[in-house]
């Protein structure tokens, strides 16, 4: 008999390992993005478009609907003409942020500590035109 998810000890290092599937979800550049920027606090879609230099809007609905699926991020639509929703982190979504604007912060200060060859020299050059 198999143990269900919830009692079965977690080993993200083993490939059959559950955990694996949402730490693929969270190690999506755009995902991470997005709670950092959601951990500044409750934001409508045209304003993390912005605050997330890059992103476009087929990518954020998409990333706003995992993570909104994985409740992570909640989505509240006001009864507004013109239509108004807000996304929020959850109380799930907010024990993620520190971890995610630490790596955010370590990345920002090591960014020019770490070489980048061929490809992803290639990719961030191209990002930052």
């Amino acid at each position: 008999m198999k143990a269900p998810f919830r009692t079965m000890p977690c080993d993200v290092m083993r490939p059959d390992c559950p955990a694996r599937a949402l730490l693929s979800l969270l190690a999506e550049k755009w995902a991470l993005l997005l709670v950092h920027a959601l951990s500044e606090g409750p934001k409508r879609t045209g304003v993390l478009r912005r605050r997330v230099g890059g992103i476009s809007e087929k990518m954020l609905v998409q990333t706003l609907r995992r993570l909104e699926n994985m409740q992570l991020v909640a989505r509240h639509a006001y009864d507004e003409v013109p239509p108004h929703v807000e996304y929020r982190l959850t109380d799930l979504g907010w024990s993620l942020s520190p971890l995610v604007t630490a790596l955010d912060s370590w990345v920002e200060e090591h960014a020019f500590d770490v070489p980048l060859t061929g490809s992803d020299a290639q990719t961030t050059a191209e990002h930052m035109r």
